[in-house]
């Protein structure tokens, strides 16, 4: 496996953990870990977080370019 494909699977992972963080905020899903459950400000985070990887991960696959 090369790098681009790497970056491209990498991509498209990131991008697939955004997409679900985006849906349990829209639905209002609850994620339930024993006792604690998990709030909504932390899918904001994770939205955030796993789109700038997804992001930064095309890029380097060459998908954008400036």
């Amino acid at each position: 496996m090369n790098q681009r494909t790497y970056f491209v699977i990498s991509g498209v992972i990131f991008g697939g953990v955004a997409l679900l963080h985006l849906l349990r905020l829209i639905n209002h899903w609850e994620v339930v870990l024993g006792p604690w459950t998990m709030p909504l400000c932390l899918s904001w985070l994770g939205l955030v977080v796993a789109g700038a990887l997804s992001l930064w991960a095309f890029r380097l696959a060459g998908g954008w370019r400036e």
